[in-house]
C-alpha cells in the first residue's frame, strides 16, 4: 500500500486504496464516501489512559456524525463554514500563492526531475483558476497537524449531487510505501 504525505507538514491525507485518477496533470482526485459515525469514536493509543480522557462517560449519548471516509482515514480537520473555519475565497487564494511557492522550493529542495518541476509550473496558475471558480462549493479539510502551511484538501460532490470527491495537489505529497 502506498501513503500520500503532505509534503510541507508530513500530514498523511491519501492513500492509494482510494481509486486516483490524474486531472490536469497537478491534481489527484478519488471518489469518496459518507458514513454515519459515532461521535467520539475511535480507536484508542495502546498506553493511553482513557479515564483521563473522559470518553462518553458524561452521560452525553455520544451521536453520529456524518464523516467522509477521507476525512475518518486521515485524521484530517473538517474547517467548517457555520463555525467560522473556512478560509474566506480572498484568504485560501493568499494561502495558495503561498502554498505554490513552497511546493515549487520543496520540489526544487529534493531534486525532483525537471520534467516533475515543469509539469507543476506550467499546470498550477490553471489549477488556481479552476480551484478558485469552485471555491464556494467546496468543503475545506486540513491535515491532522492543522499547519496553515500545508495542503488543504478539497471536498466537492461530481455532477449526480450525490458522490462525494476529494482534490488534492499531486505535485505536494510524497509516497511512502507500508
Amino acid at each position: 500500500m502506498i501513503i500520500f504525505k503532505d509534503i510541507l507538514s508530513g500530514d498523511e491525507v491519501l492513500s492509494d486504496t482510494f481509486n486516483l485518477k490524474v486531472v490536469d496533470g497537478v491534481f489527484y482526485e478519488c471518489d469518496c464516501k459518507k458514513y454515519l459515525k459515532k461521535k467520539n469514536e475511535d480507536f484508542e493509543l495502546e498506553g493511553a489512559n482513557p479515564s483521563a480522557e473522559g470518553g462518553d462517560e458524561d452521560g452525553e449519548e455520544g451521536g453520529e456524525v456524518m464523516v467522509h471516509d477521507i476525512e475518518d482515514q486521515f485524521r484530517l480537520v473538517w474547517l467548517k463554514t457555520e463555525e467560522g473555519m473556512k478560509p474566506s475565497k480572498d484568504a485560501f487564494k493568499s494561502h495558495l500563492k503561498t502554498y505554490m511557492k513552497k511546493v515549487l522550493t520543496k520540489l526544487q529542495e529534493t531534486g525532483a526531475s525537471e520534467e516533475t518541476i515543469n509539469e507543476f509550473k506550467k499546470g498550477a496558475p490553471a489549477g488556481v483558476k479552476k480551484i478558485l471558480a469552485n471555491y464556494d462549493n467546496y468543503d475545506v479539510l486540513m491535515g491532522q497537524s492543522m499547519d496553515g502551511d500545508a495542503m488543504h484538501v478539497l471536498i466537492d460532490f461530481r455532477e449526480d449531487g450525490v458522490t462525494p470527491f476529494a482534490t488534492l495537489w499531486k505535485h505536494g505529497l510524497e509516497e511512502m510505501k507500508v
